[in-house]
C-alpha cells in the first residue's frame, strides 16, 4: 500500500481533501466557468437521484479535515484485486464526486447575487480608504506645522513649568520620606534618654506623616515599621514603669506618665503598675532569701534558684536569719516607700490639674475624661495599698514561720520583734492595717520561743536560788530599775525621765509618720543595729558604800551623834513611807529610833542580791517581748508573776519554815490547832495570814514539782502539767541557819526577805505598765495576782523572823527559873524574882547580836520593829505560860506577879522604842483575872478565847479552888470545855 501511495504521490495525485487545503481564499471561492457549469448540467439532473448518491456517502467522508481518504481508500482494497471491480468502484466514486460538485455548484449559483453585491462595497470601500488616506497625509503636513509653530515654543514652555512644579512636590515628598525613614535613629537616641513623651509624639507624628504618604509603596512599609516601633516603646514604656517600683524617680515617673497619657492608656498603666508591684515583691524577697541561702551554701548550685520561696526560707540558718530579716523588711520598705511616692505624685498632679481647669473651663469632653481617669487612678491607688501590704505580710509570714525560733538569743529574738514591730507600724501607717497576719505568725513564734525561753530562766533561776548565798549585792543608794539596760525602754513613754535635750527629736519623730521622716532618704529598718547599749551600767557602789568616808562610819558606835547622817539629823523620814513629819523630831526621839533601824549610817542602798537583780533583769526582758508584741501580753505577764511566784516560793522555804520542834509553851490556843493540822503552818504559828497560806498553797500546787509520784502511766496531761513545773529549790548548803552567834541565819534572812520585799515594790512600780498592755479580758488575773500575791511579800517578814525571834531567847530556861519562885506568899514583896532579870539579859544579848549582824547587813526599820515583836509577844506568852504552870499563889503573890511584870516593861522599854508594848494587856489580863469573882469569871471566861484550855482552867482551879465550891468549880471548867469543844 505504502508503494501505492508514493507512487501517487510521485505522479502528483492528491487527496480532494488536500487539493481543497491547497486552495488560496480566493481560489476557494472561485466562481465555476462555463464549461464546469455544462458538464455539471449535463449530470443527470433528478434531485431525487443525486441526493440519494450523495446519501449514500459514508459518513467517514465527512468526518473532519484531518481524514486520509487516499489512505481510507487503499486500506479498503481487497486482498486480491479485481481490475473490475476496481473499475466499478472508481465510477461509484466519481458519480458521488460529481453529485457533490453539481450540489456546491448550484449553492453557489444560488448566492451569486450577493456575492456580487457584496464585491461592489467592497470595491467602494476600497475608494473611500485611498481618500481618507490623502486626507491624513494632509493633515499630518498641517500638524506638524503647527508643532514646528506653536507648541514646541509657548505650550512646551507651559509643560516644562507643570513639570517642575509637579517635580518640586515629589522633592518635599522625597524630604520627608527621607525623615520618616531617620526616624528609626532618632527614636533609639530618645529611648536611651529615656524621653518616652518625645519618642511617641515623634512616633505619632511619623505616623500621621506616613497616612498623608501612604500611596508609595515605601510608605507602605515604613507605616507598618512604625507601628512595630510604638509597639516597642510601649514595652521599653513598660520596663521603665517597672523600675518605678523600687526606686521612684519623680523626673522618670513624670516621663512614663506622660508618656503613657499620649497613647491613652492611663488606666492600662495603672494596672500595670499594680501588676509590676506586685511582682516587684515576690521577685524582691526571693533574690534576698536566694542571696543569703547561697551564700550560706557556699557553692554555686543552682538548684536553690528553682525552689519556692517557702522552701527556700527552710534552708536560711540561723546564724544569717537576723540579717536577712532586716535585709528583707529594708527592701520591702523601698517597695512600699516607692508606692507612697507614687501616690503622693498623683495627689500634686491631680491638684495641679485641677487648679488648672479651674482657670480655663473649655473643653469640656477632655476635662470630663480627664476626670474619670483620675478618680480611677485614685481608687485603684487606695484599693492597691491593702493589696500590697497584704503580699508583704504573707512573704514575711512565710520567712517567719520557716525557721524554728526558740534556740534563738534573748537578743536575737527581741531584735526579730523589734522589727517586726517596726514593720507593723509601717503597715499601720501604710493603710491602716492592723497586720493580723504577722500578728498571728509571730505570736506563734513567741510563745513557741516564750515557753522555751521561759522554762530554762524558771531553771536558771532555781540554779541561782540553790546556789545564793544570800549576801547582799552592793549597789548605789540612787538605784533605780529604770538605770538597768532591760528597762531603757520604758523612758521614752515616761517624760520626765527624758532629757531637754531629747525632747524636741522625739516630738518630732512623735508627729511624724515613718514615710514621712524617710521619704528623702535613709530606712527604718538600720537603725535598730544601731539600737545597742549606748551606755554602760553603772548602779553598784564601790564596795557597797559610796564613799570611804561612809564606809569608816558604818562600823562606829552609837552613842555619839556623829554617826547620825545629817538626813536624820534635819528630819527623820520614814522608811516605809518615805515622808518627812510635819514637826522635828527630838534629840532623844531620835536616839531611841536608831536603835531600832540598825546602822543607819551606813548608805539606805537596796537590799537586793544578785539573784533578785537577775530577776528583775528577766522582768525587763519580758516586758521588751510584751512591749513590742502586745497580742502575748498575758502569757508574759503570766510567765512573769511564775517568776515572782518561785522566788516568793523560795524564800518562804529556805527561811520560813522551821524544822526545829517548837516549844508547846510557846503555841497559844489557836496555834495548837493549826500545829495539828499542818506542818508548814507551823512556822507561822498563827502570824502568817490566810492569804499568805492561799498564795503558798496555789504556788506550791501550780509551779512546783514535789516529784512525788514518779508513776510511768500516768497520763500524756499530767506529763505535760509536770513538764510546765519546776522542782522545789534547795538552800545551799553554805548558808548555815542553826547558829546562835549569827542570831540564826538572821542576815541571810534579812537579805532574802527584804529583796523579795524589794522586788514586789518594784512589780508595783510596773503594775500600770503591765496594765496598759493587758487585754481586758484578762485584767482579773493582774488584779488578783497583785491583791493576792504581790501585796503577801511582806506578809512574809512575821514567820521568817519568827523563827529568829523563837530561838533567840531561851524561853524554856525562864518557865524553869518561874517554876522555882513561891507565889503563895503571904507579905507584899517590894524585890522582883531573878528570872525578870534573867529575861531581860536575854533580851540585851539579842540586842548586841543584832547589833553584831547590823554590822553586816542594814535592818531596816521595819524589821527590827517586827523581830522585837516577836520576841516581847513569845516572852509575854512565856509569862503567861508560867504563871498557869502555879500550883498554889496567894494574892500577894499575884501583887509579886504584876511586881515583876512591871519591872519587866520598864526596862525592856529602855531596849526598843516599840510602843505600845505587844501583848501587854494579855498579861496584865491574864494576873488581874485571879481577882475576879465567880460569875464574873464565867463571863470573862466566855470573852477571852485568846488563852488555852490549860490556862483558864489554872484559873478556876488555883484562883478560884479556894474559896468556891465543887459545883461552881465544875460550871467553870464545864464553861472553858464548851469553848474548846469548836476547835476540836
Amino acid at each position: 500500500m505504502q508503494k501505492i501511495k508514493s507512487l501517487m504521490t510521485r505522479q502528483g495525485l492528491r487527496s480532494p481533501q488536500e487539493s481543497v487545503n491547497d486552495l488560496s481564499p480566493v481560489e476557494s471561492f472561485r466562481i465555476p466557468t462555463k464549461e464546469e457549469f455544462r458538464e455539471l448540467h449535463e449530470e443527470p439532473t433528478d434531485p431525487q437521484a443525486q441526493q440519494e448518491i450523495i446519501n449514500s456517502i459514508e459518513e467517514v467522508y465527512f468526518s473532519n479535515d484531518s481524514f486520509d481518504i487516499v489512505k481510507y481508500e487503499l486500506e479498503r482494497l481487497p486482498p486480491v484485486l479485481s481490475l473490475q471491480e476496481l473499475e466499478e468502484y472508481r465510477d461509484k466514486l466519481k458519480q458521488q464526486q460529481a453529485a457533490v460538485s453539481k450540489k456546491v455548484a448550484d449553492l453557489i449559483l444560488e448566492k451569486q447575487p450577493a456575492y456580487v453585491e457584496e464585491l461592489e462595497r467592497v470595491t467602494s470601500l476600497q475608494t473611500g480608504l485611498q481618500l481618507a488616506a490623502v486626507i491624513c497625509t494632509n493633515g499630518r503636513r498641517h500638524l506638524n506645522i503647527a508643532k514646528e509653530g506653536f507648541t514646541q515654543t509657548s505650550l512646551g514652555l507651559l509643560a516644562n513649568q507643570r513639570k517642575r512644579q509637579l517635580l518640586i512636590g515629589l522633592l518635599k515628598s522625597l524630604r520627608t520620606i527621607k525623615t520618616l525613614q531617620r526616624t528609626d535613629v532618632r527614636l533609639s537616641e530618645m529611648l536611651e534618654e529615656e524621653d518616652y513623651p518625645g519618642a511617641i509624639q515623634l512616633c505619632l507624628e511619623c505616623q500621621k506623616a506616613a497616612s498623608t504618604f501612604k500611596h508609595y509603596s515605601c510608605i507602605s512599609e515604613l507605616n507598618s515599621k512604625l507601628q512595630d516601633t510604638l509597639e516597642q516603646i510601649e514595652e521599653q514604656l513598660d520596663v521603665a514603669l517597672s523600675k518605678i517600683c523600687k526606686n521612684f524617680d519623680i523626673n522618670h515617673y513624670t516621663k512614663v506618665q506622660q508618656a503613657y497619657r499620649l497613647l491613652g492608656k492611663t488606666q492600662t498603666a495603672m494596672d500595670q503598675l499594680h501588676m509590676h508591684f506586685t511582682q516587684a515583691i515576690h521577685n524582691t524577697v526571693f533574690q534576698v532569701v536566694l542571696g543569703y541561702v547561697e551564700l550560706c551554701a557556699g557553692n554555686t548550685d543552682t538548684k536553690f534558684q528553682k525552689l519556692q520561696y517557702k522552701d527556700l526560707c527552710t534552708h536560711i540558718t540561723s546564724d544569717s536569719y537576723i540579717p536577712c530579716l532586716a535585709d528583707l523588711c529594708k527592701a520591702l520598705w523601698e517597695v512600699m516607700l516607692s508606692y507612697y511616692r507614687t501616690m503622693q505624685w498623683h495627689e500634686n498632679h491631680d491638684q495641679d490639674e485641677a487648679a488648672v481647669v479651674s482657670s480655663d473651663g473649655n473643653n469640656v469632653m477632655g476635662t470630663e475624661e480627664n476626670s474619670f481617669d483620675r478618680n480611677y487612678v485614685k481608687k485603684k491607688l487606695e484599693h492597691g495599698l491593702s493589696r500590697i501590704w497584704q503580699d508583704v505580710q504573707l512573704k514575711v509570714k512565710t520567712y517567719l514561720l520557716g525557721t524554728d525560733l526558740s534556740n534563738f538569743k534573748y537578743d536575737d529574738f527581741i531584735f526579730v520583734l523589734d522589727v517586726i514591730s517596726r514593720l507593723m507600724q509601717v503597715g499601720e501607717e501604710f493603710c491602716g492595717s492592723k497586720s493580723e497576719v504577722l500578728q498571728e505568725s509571730i505570736r506563734k513564734q513567741s510563745v513557741n520561743y516564750f515557753k522555751t525561753y521561759h522554762r530554762t530562766r524558771l531553771e536558771e533561776l532555781r540554779m541561782f536560788l540553790e546556789n545564793e548565798t544570800w549576801e547582799l549585792c552592793p549597789v548605789k543608794s540612787s538605784f533605780n530599775i529604770l538605770q538597768l539596760h532591760e528597762f531603757k525602754f520604758m523612758e521614752q513613754s515616761r517624760s520626765p525621765s527624758v532629757s531637754p535635750s531629747k525632747q524636741p527629736a522625739s516630738a518630732i519623730s512623735a508627729t511624724l509618720t515613718l514615710f514621712e521622716q524617710y521619704c528623702n532618704g535613709g530606712n527604718p529598718f538600720e537603725i535598730q543595729a544601731d539600737n545597742k547599749d549606748d551606755e554602760t551600767e553603772d548602779v553598784l557602789a564601790s564596795n557597797g558604800y559610796e564613799s570611804d568616808e561612809q564606809e569608816k562610819g558604818a562600823y562606829q558606835e552609837y552613842d555619839s551623834d556623829s554617826d547620825v547622817p545629817e538626813e536624820l539629823k534635819r528630819d527623820y523620814v520614814d522608811e516605809q513611807t518615805g515622808d518627812a513629819p510635819i514637826k522635828s523630831v527630838s534629840r532623844e526621839t531620835l536616839r531611841s529610833r536608831k536603835r531600832s533601824d540598825y546602822n543607819l549610817n551606813k548608805v539606805n542602798a537596796p537590799i537586793l542580791t544578785n539573784t533578785t537583780l537577775n530577776v528583775i533583769r528577766l522582768v525587763g526582758k519580758y516586758m521588751q517581748m510584751m512591749n513590742i508584741l502586745k497580742p502575748i501580753a498575758f502569757d508574759v505577764i503570766h510567765f512573769m508573776s511564775q517568776l515572782f511566784d518561785y522566788y516568793l516560793y523560795a524564800v518562804y522555804t529556805f527561811f520560813g519554815r522551821n524544822d526545829t520542834p517548837i516549844p508547846t509553851s510557846l503555841l497559844c490556843a489557836s496555834n495548837r490547832e493549826q500545829h495539828s493540822d499542818r506542818q508548814f503552818e507551823l512556822t507561822g504559828l498563827g502570824l502568817s495570814s490566810s492569804r499568805l497560806r492561799t498564795t503558798l498553797n496555789r504556788i506550791q500546787e501550780s509551779l512546783i514539782d514535789l516529784e512525788v509520784s514518779a508513776d510511768p502511766s500516768g497520763t500524756l496531761t499530767a506529763a505535760e502539767e509536770r513538764k510546765e513545773k519546776v522542782p522545789s529549790p534547795h538552800l545551799s548548803h553554805l548558808v548555815v541557819l542553826t547558829s546562835g552567834n549569827s542570831l540564826y541565819g538572821l542576815a541571810e534572812r534579812v537579805v532574802a526577805t527584804e529583796s523579795l520585799v524589794f522586788l514586789a515594790e518594784q512589780f508595783e512600780f510596773l503594775q500600770p505598765h503591765l496594765d496598759a498592755v493587758m487585754p481586758a479580758a484578762k485584767k482579773p488575773f493582774l488584779q488578783q495576782f497583785y491583791s493576792q500575791t504581790v501585796s503577801t511579800a511582806s506578809e512574809l517578814r512575821k514567820p521568817v523572823y519568827w523563827i529568829v525571834a523563837a530561838k533567840a531567847i531561851d524561853y524554856e530556861q525562864m518557865l524553869l527559873l518561874m517554876a522555882n519562885v513561891k507565889w503563895d506568899v503571904k507579905e507584899i514583896m517590894s524585890q522582883h524574882n531573878v528570872y525578870v532579870d534573867a529575861l531581860l539579859k536575854e533580851f540585851e544579848e539579842f540586842n548586841r547580836r543584832l547589833n553584831e549582824v547590823s554590822k553586816r547587813v542594814r535592818i531596816p526599820l521595819p524589821v527590827s520593829n517586827i523581830l522585837w515583836e516577836h520576841c516581847i509577844r513569845l516572852a509575854n506568852r512565856t509569862l503567861v505560860e508560867g504563871y498557869a504552870n502555879v500550883k498554889k499563889c496567894s494574892n500577894e503573890g499575884r501583887a509579886l506577879m504584876q511586881l515583876d511584870f512591871q519591872q519587866f516593861l520598864m526596862k525592856l522599854e529602855k531596849l526598843t522604842d516599840i510602843r505600845p508594848i505587844p501583848d501587854k494587856e494579855f498579861v496584865e489580863t491574864y494576873i488581874k483575872a485571879y481577882y475576879l469573882t465567880e460569875n464574873d469569871m464565867e463571863r470573862w471566861i466566855k470573852e477571852h478565847r485568846e488563852y488555852s484550855t490549860k490556862q483558864l482552867t489554872n484559873l478556876v482551879n488555883v484562883c478560884l479552888g479556894s474559896h468556891i465550891n465543887k459545883k461552881a468549880r465544875q460550871k467553870l471548867l464545864a464553861a472553858i470545855d464548851d469553848i474548846d469543844r469548836p476547835k476540836r
